[in-house]
């Protein structure tokens, strides 16, 4: 008993500590450091880099604007896509399909966009295959095994996708590898008969490959000679970073403005280029994605099908 006359105090002071400690965090003012702006980064298959250069960006970001930031990583595009629904997110680096689903679903807005190496504003997916498959051509994937990446990747799953539909191309099954150097791994190893990934053009200067290929090259150093293209999809806009709805206007001017500096700078161009190849932002708008939706619609993609497909 006479522990529980110490004890039993100090218990309620803990306890009345965190209620309040509770309180005054859910009362705090938006981009402290009790409250930060969260960033949703998109999936991927180098997120230690990723998440690192991000911390490197929130620092900056944090110094030229004087918010907090936190990172959240979300295990794929539908938990990222939700986290905007489920006030676990304010701002997204997300992909484009991401951004339709959280438009639609929350009203969620895309402010800026990527720029890649090359100055590339668009990208688009390829097929690959291996150079043993004797297959030469898209029209020949009718009734192979074909990789993609997820339902909720644009260059990797829908734009692929819609171009066998448009050539009413039909595959004997696919296979969801998640990330795109999954797909290369698959197609190299010789799992599947082709796959799709992304395409970005050779570096300019360099020569240097830019495309799915190049994330398996230090594994499989002759990847570049072992897989072939043949096919590419249509184009679109790069991925957007988006706002969530009611994100505080000044506050978004004053993050975007930030942004915009440090990413078009030398040093800011050497640390955002570990996250997912950027070069630089330009500003965007809602319109600037309208090609997506209108395929989607044209092919007959649902877009909840996708999303079910997604969370299997």
């Amino acid at each position: 008993m006479k522990y529980a006359k110490f004890y039993l105090p100090l218990l309620a002071v803990i306890l009345i500590k965190l209620s309040f400690s509770q309180f005054f965090a859910e009362d705090a003012e938006f981009g402290s450091p009790q409250k930060p702006i969260r960033i949703a980064l998109v999936p991927s298959q180098e997120a230690g880099k990723v998440i690192n250069s991000t911390g490197k960006l929130i620092d900056v970001l944090k110094q030229k604007t004087g918010f907090s930031f936190t990172i959240y990583t979300p295990s794929n595009y539908i938990v990222a896509v939700e986290a905007f629904g489920t006030n676990k997110a304010d701002i997204g680096f997300l992909n484009t399909f991401s951004y339709i689903l959280a438009n639609s679903k929350y009203g969620a807005e895309a402010v800026l966009k990527i720029v890649r190496r090359n100055g590339d504003t668009t990208y688009g997916g390829q097929f690959l295959t291996h150079v043993d498959s004797g297959i030469d051509s898209i029209s020949q994937l009718h009734g192979k095994r074909i990789a993609f990446v997820d339902p909720a990747s644009a260059s990797g799953y829908i734009l692929p996708k819609a171009l066998l539909q448009a050539g009413k191309i039909v595959p004997a099954q696919e296979v969801f590898a998640q990330r795109h150097d999954n797909v290369v791994m698959m197609i190299y190893q010789k799992q599947v008969d082709a796959g799709a990934a992304y395409y970005s053009d050779p570096d300019r200067k360099t020569g240097e490959i830019q495309d799915a290929v190049a994330l398996v090259l230090k594994q499989y150093p002759d990847a570049k000679t072992k897989l072939k293209n043949i096919g590419f999809t249509e184009r679109i806009a790069n991925d957007p970073v988006m706002f969530r709805k009611d994100f505080p206007r000044e506050m978004r001017e004053k993050i975007v403005s930030a942004l915009v500096e440090y990413a078009n700078s030398a040093e800011g161009k050497k640390t955002m280029s570990g996250m997912y190849g950027i070069e630089g932002l330009l500003p965007c708008r809602n319109e600037d994605y309208q090609s997506l939706r209108q395929m989607l619609k044209e092919q007959g993609m649902d877009v909840e099908e996708l999303v079910k497909k997604t969370k299997k």
